[in-house]
């Protein structure tokens, strides 16, 4: 990567993760914070889901306030509003207040986010997203890290000093922005497939997606209240859930790029059983610390790696045109997942107690592994046609970061070799070959094979979705 794409990319990376520190810990704040003052689990659910309500309502509708505004004003407005609604929340303790405040919060992260990522798309063409992507993924898990640990320290200063913290570093996170010499880039408004054609495209990806997004947001919303229960305290909540996303950092790409040598639905098979293992070791097990960190570890990999491996998965069936808008449309599944999972999960810890959040994981595991290998017997998984890319759920406009030059030249080749015209009527592809592919033919060049490995040894390709 050259300096001068690297100078062009470090403003936004670094407003990220000044923003991401605050962020990564508020979550974990709110709900300990909540469950202090005596409100019950299932209220505790709905102030969480409120942030992810405005997530996706700014994934669908803050394009067009970038488009009229333009970026360094956009990110200024859009931090300042996250500032002011954490803020607000250690001056006034209100789970109802606490639940538009959230909301508010949510959408204009979701702004920032969709700042950072349509910069970083406008800096470097398709060759250089894969490694943007990396950088933005690195700024994003280690501030998550970051803002785990910070916990215990910030609440050993006060009841209101965290929020003072978070909301110091919203504001602060505007700086390397606002002194960016650059012109802002321009973007195009967004426009996802929708669900009817994802199903269409990919029934197991939308199934992954939805289901990340449950998983996903129960973890980081719920996972507090079950640490709480076994008496840790504040700092140590804030090492566990520190371990949770170092775990989802670091397991994340060796799990995707064992993908790219298997059937990725078997893949996302192993996940779903993975995560439900671990869901019953943590209800089972006994939970001394070292267990402990040692299962949230792995839960947070297992968890976190069902995305990436999913949109993988959606992408080895997509034609090339429509790689990002169905990555877009992916990008709201699983928002709406993420939206309704602590409503659905916190009545599971009422009935049950705290660890109800892990049968709510260890079931949901259960049904992925039995849809999956429903799927997995109807259609066998196609070819995979670029290497796998970690990645964490971002805005709608930054899903196109996903979609590198590998991957729409892999895809393109896929066409080739399939029909794929009616999967979405509405893109044009590339014209197929007539007849079956030659057995040269049936692999993707990306993928280097082992000396002893053959092209009789790859599933064959299918013309119906998987």
């Amino acid at each position: 990567m050259s300096r001068q794409l690297l100078a062009m990319a470090l403003a936004p990376l670094l407003g990220l993760f000044i923003l991401a520190i605050g962020n990564g810990f508020l979550a974990t704040l709110i709900t300990l914070r909540l469950d202090a003052a005596g409100e019950s689990a299932v209220m505790i659910g709905w102030v969480s889901s409120a942030y992810f309500i405005g997530l996706a309502i700014g994934a669908m509708f803050n394009d067009r306030l970038l488009l009229r505004i333009g970026h360094i004003r956009a990110y200024g407005s859009f931090a300042s509003l996250v500032a002011v609604t954490v803020l607000l929340q250690g001056l006034w303790l209100d789970p109802y207040a606490w639940f538009l405040l959230r909301l508010i919060g949510g959408w204009a992260t979701v702004g920032v986010y969709l700042v950072i990522e349509s910069w970083l798309l406008t800096s470097g063409d398709q060759k250089v997203r894969g490694r943007l992507l990396a950088l933005y993924m690195i700024a994003l898990y280690a501030a998550g890290v970051i803002g785990q640990l910070l916990l215990g320290v910030t609440d050993a200063m006060g009841v209101t000093a965290p929020f003072m913290v978070i909301g110091m570093l919203a504001s602060l996170s505007v700086l390397p922005m606002a002194m960016v010499p650059r012109v802002s880039p321009l973007i195009e408004q967004a426009e996802p497939l929708p669900p009817h054609r994802l199903i269409t495209i990919t029934p197991t990806g939308v199934m992954a997606t939805f289901g990340s997004g449950l998983a996903g947001a129960a973890v980081y919303a719920l996972l507090p209240l079950y640490l709480q229960s076994l008496g840790l305290s504040v700092a140590r909540i804030g090492q566990m859930m520190a371990v949770m996303v170092l775990g989802a950092m670091l397991l994340q790409y060796p799990i995707g790029r064992w993908s790219d040598r298997h059937d990725r639905q078997l893949v996302l098979i192993l996940i779903g059983a993975f995560f439900a293992l671990i869901s019953l070791g943590m209800i089972m097990l006994p939970q001394e610390q070292w267990m402990l960190a040692g299962l949230l570890f792995l839960l947070g990999g297992g968890v976190f790696a069902l995305y990436p491996v999913a949109l993988s998965h959606a992408a080895d069936r997509a034609p090339a045109g429509a790689l990002v808008r169905m990555s877009q449309g992916l990008l709201l599944i699983n928002a709406l997942g993420s939206t309704i999972s602590p409503p659905l999960v916190t009545p599971v810890m009422s009935w049950l107690g705290d660890a109800g959040l892990f049968w709510s994981l260890g079931s949901l595991g259960v049904f992925l592994v039995l849809f999956f290998t429903w799927r997995r017997s109807v259609r066998p998984a196609p070819i995979p046609v670029a290497p796998f890319a970690p990645n964490a759920p971002m805005s709608v406009i930054g899903a196109e970061l996903n979609v590198t030059e590998e991957l729409m030249q892999g895809a393109t080749e896929h066409e080739h070799h399939e029909d794929l015209s009616q999967l979405v009527p509405d893109i044009e592809v590339a014209e197929p070959f007539v007849g079956p592919p030659k057995e040269e033919d049936a692999t993707i060049s990306y993928f280097d094979t082992d000396a002893d490995a053959s092209s009789d040894s790859d599933p064959p390709l299918q013309v119906q979705p998987s």
